[in-house]
């Protein structure tokens, strides 16, 4: 007896159906998290599926499908185009994601598609490099802080202030050790080279900044959007106009990759001092209202998409490409 299974990917959770014997199992539902997707691991090593079928849906989709892969658990990522035609096929005229689910296990069933591979390891563990390099940077930025506090008053015991002292010196040494690790892996790849340089060329973006961009971007499949990737990052805008709040304004969703949000920030507000185009643009959003973090979001946004659009061309970094002539007109 088969078993397969069939999961529907969203943001925070997932959404899982078993199918044996043409039966389809009431539907199970765990967090996109890491201890939600240890459980859901867990909960398929007791069913022994023959295959696991979800969508390529964004980039939600690949923390879990890294893990099932490590698990040993055989799994296929399929294009939602594919899982359309099924579904029409199967005149499913209803979407909701336990159907998603229930239909996606059908079609592991019928379909038999192909075993999915995932990124290169050494992709992966660029990516691990820079994550960590980002966790100890901002332990590094708030021990500067203690110690900034700890200095400004006279009682302080000297011990403690040494001891605060040695352990910025140590996460100093430990995030200076990983990005050596980083380089290193980056020049043993010509083709990661190439984009770590197209990366380096915009104004604003130093070393540090590319390193994490590139670990974030490198593992991303290349026939996403720009539009696709500002929503993965965290960038897109979501409108709250509900009811009484129709003039609420629109806010970033923040419901994306943190890591690449945090690799654009410190870039962007280089970029609005040294680059005329971002700072045409920024001054442009500011001068119709908006507020100095919207602006400087929007300046994040833009220099995302010109990065993504680096990797999918394999050109330099050119401002010039992402920001309108009219922007400097109308700050002139």
């Amino acid at each position: 007896m088969s078993t397969f299974v069939g999961i529907d990917i969203a943001a925070k959770t997932v959404d899982l159906v078993v199918r044996q014997n043409d039966k389809n199992s009431s539907v199970k539902t765990f967090q996109q998290t890491p201890g939600g997707r240890a459980t859901l691991i867990e909960f398929l090593q007791k069913h022994h599926p023959k295959l696991i079928v979800m969508e390529a849906t964004g980039i939600y989709y690949l923390d879990l499908a890294v893990a099932l892969h490590d698990a040993k658990i055989s799994i296929s990522v399929i294009n939602p185009k594919s899982f359309n035609h099924f579904a029409q096929m199967k005149l499913a005229h209803s979407k909701t994601d336990s159907i998603d689910a229930a239909l996606l296990a059908e079609y592991a069933q019928r379909m038999t598609p192909e075993k999915w591979t995932p990124p290169h390891k050494d992709k992966l563990k660029l990516r691990d490099i820079s994550r960590q390099i980002n966790r100890l940077t901002g332990d590094c930025t708030k021990a500067k802080n203690r110690l900034h506090a700890m200095t400004s008053y006279e009682g302080t015991s000297c011990v403690v202030i040494l001891d605060e002292q040695e352990g910025i010196a140590s996460l100093e040494n430990r995030i200076q050790r990983l990005r050596t690790a980083a380089l290193e892996m980056i020049k043993s790849d010509a083709e990661i080279v190439q984009q770590f340089n197209n990366i380096l060329a915009a104004k604003g973006i130093g070393e540090v900044s590319a390193i994490a961009m590139l670990g974030e971007l490198i593992i991303l499949p290349e026939t996403l959007k720009a539009n696709q990737v500002s929503r993965y990052a965290g960038l897109d805008v979501r409108l709250n106009q509900s009811g009484s709040s129709l003039n609420r304004p629109g806010r970033l969703s923040k419901a994306g990759n943190t890591y690449l949000r945090c690799a654009l920030f410190m870039p962007a507000m280089s970029a609005v001092r040294h680059d005329p185009n971002a700072k045409a643009f920024y001054q442009a959003l500011i001068a119709r209202g908006k507020k100095k973090i919207q602006a400087m979001c929007a300046v994040m946004r833009k220099m995302l998409t010109g990065v993504w659009a680096c990797f999918k061309s394999n050109t330099p970094f050119d401002s010039s490409k992402l920001f309108s002539e009219e922007h400097k007109k109308a700050c002139a």
